[in-house]
């Protein structure tokens, strides 16, 4: 016998020194796979992942876009929000001014003996259009315009043959818009309504 075949033991030999257990445990491993569901114990295709992966990543791309346009109307609507709430304070300001613009214009129309007087308060009431010009606001031109409900406020009608119909005829009070907002409608007479 040659040394290699002194070396490689015998099948039997072999056999009897494997513990006893062993052939347990391999039966026990039989028992394991046979209650493992058959959809589980068969793995799942790589096409059948990439579906899966894909679908998910598509739900989480609809979740971030949905998010995205939540969060751009949002900051939209804090932005109007803010310039309407800017809006309105000017509004508001423009309006208290306005009455004082009011007075300044009857002291303008009064007569007055002292001219520098006179002049003085031209000066002031100019002062005051700068003002309210500055903060963009704007004159309703009213007189000879066709009348308009958005506009005007009509306290009075009269009937004139040289004035169109619904036409306005006379001023009793100036109006203010900021921008496309009125601040003020005008007090006017309407002819021929």
């Amino acid at each position: 016998m040659s040394d290699i075949e002194k070396e490689i033991p015998d099948a039997e030999e072999t056999a009897e020194e494997l513990p006893e257990n062993i052939t347990e445990e391999i039966s026990e491993e039989e028992e394991l796979q046979e209650e493992i569901p058959a959809d589980e114990a068969a793995e799942e295709s790589p096409e059948d992942k990439i579906k899966a992966l894909e679908e998910a990543a598509a739900a989480d791309k609809d979740k971030y876009l949905r998010l995205l346009a939540e969060y751009d109307n949002f900051r939209k609507r804090s932005i109007k929000e803010k310039l309407d709430a800017s809006d309105n304070a000017t509004a508001k300001a423009a309006l208290e001014v306005i009455s004082v613009i009011d007075n300044f214009e009857r002291a303008v129309a009064a007569e007055c003996s002292d001219e520098n007087y006179k002049k003085g308060v031209e000066m002031i009431y100019n002062q005051f259009i700068q003002v309210i010009n500055k903060l963009g606001v704007e004159e309703i031109d009213a007189l000879g315009k066709e009348f308009d409900p958005n506009l005007h406020n009509a306290v009075t009608q009269i009937e004139d043959e040289s004035l169109g119909e619904n036409v306005v005829a006379q001023v009793y009070q100036k109006g203010y818009k900021l921008g496309d907002k009125v601040i003020r409608c005008a007090m006017v007479v309407v002819a021929n309504p």
